[in-house]
């Protein structure tokens, strides 16, 4: 496979990705997730990111089989070399974008994580502050009339 193919390749992977990551975030800032949405997303993230992790492993043994050195500066080298250096350079920043919207992700899934705990704290400790004793009888007996005047 050609060095440019395979970053054709990853670039239409890293298009997806970056899409999934949009309708992630999108799922993220419902009221009510739905979670099997979310579920479907997360694996097909999990099979998009193994798949360009093979692709990307395959682009580094064509750039190491043509005699280029290892890393950003022997591919940015093969690229050029090979007449792809646009298909390399966005490539670059697709992964850069694909980047951020993971960190975005991951900062809006830890809000709402944090949120559903504040949440079920607070229905704790309204449930420690029961009405009613073990007896089933009210504990507190408010506006009681003394009738024996």
């Amino acid at each position: 496979m050609s060095l440019a193919s395979l970053l054709t390749n990853q670039q239409q992977r890293l298009d997806s990705l970056i899409s999934l990551l949009s309708s992630e975030q999108n799922l993220l800032t419902q009221g009510d997730i739905d979670g099997d949405a979310l579920s479907q997303v997360a694996l097909d993230k999990q099979s998009l990111l193994a798949e360009l992790e093979r692709i990307e492993t395959l682009r580094r043994n064509v750039q190491e089989r043509l005699g280029y050195a290892q890393g950003a500066n022997g591919a940015r080298a093969a690229a050029h070399d090979a007449g792809c250096h646009t298909a390399w350079e966005s490539l670059l920043e697709k992964s850069e974008r694909a980047s951020r919207m993971n960190e975005l992700t991951g900062q809006m899934l830890s809000v709402r994580m944090k949120h559903n705990q504040a949440m079920l704290d607070y229905i704790r400790q309204i449930a420690e502050k029961t009405l009613y004793k073990p007896d089933g009888r009210n504990s507190a007996q408010p506006g009681r009339i003394n009738a024996s005047a």
